[in-house]
């Protein structure tokens, strides 16, 4: 007689999957008898019957690969998965930029380096996305003569 039956019986009062159930070779004959849930709740409380631990999946290599990418390695064209402004979309783009450019006019403004006049301006122009970046605004700054003229 085959032990599929208390096997799935085991499985049940175990509460794990049919296959991760271990039965202990040397005492078939006795589990070949037991029939019932109580028989084979009590061969699983002696140590006759017992769950097999969970296989999982080893995260070495994945762990690995992530020290990899945080020192900025695996970042080329065929390693990146999702398009171009999924991976940093416009918005958070923008974001980025908008505020750097208002955190530096605000500097400016507070050391009157510029007029509130000339920083509302500025301030204008790049909301409309006239600069690229910082260095992009403090070039048009120097190169329009915006500067606050020293008074003697």
């Amino acid at each position: 007689m085959g032990l599929r039956s208390q096997r799935q019986i085991a499985a049940r009062i175990l509460n794990v999957g049919y296959n991760r159930v271990w039965i202990d070779p040397e005492k078939i004959k006795a589990i070949e008898t037991a029939i019932t849930r109580r028989e084979i709740g009590k061969l699983v409380n002696d140590g006759v019957i017992k769950a097999r631990p969970e296989k999982g999946v080893s995260r070495s290599r994945a762990k690995v690969l992530h020290q990899k990418r945080r020192k900025g390695r695996r970042g080329s064209v065929g390693s990146r998965e999702g398009a171009k402004y999924a991976r940093m979309p416009r918005k958070k783009r923008w974001m980025m930029k908008i505020r750097a450019l208002r955190k530096k006019l605000a500097e400016l403004k507070e050391q009157k380096s510029v007029t509130v006049s000339t920083y509302r301006r500025l301030y204008i122009l790049a909301k409309g996305g006239a600069f690229r970046n910082v260095s992009h605004l403090l070039q048009h700054v120097d190169a329009e003569g915006l500067y606050r003229r020293k008074v003697r």
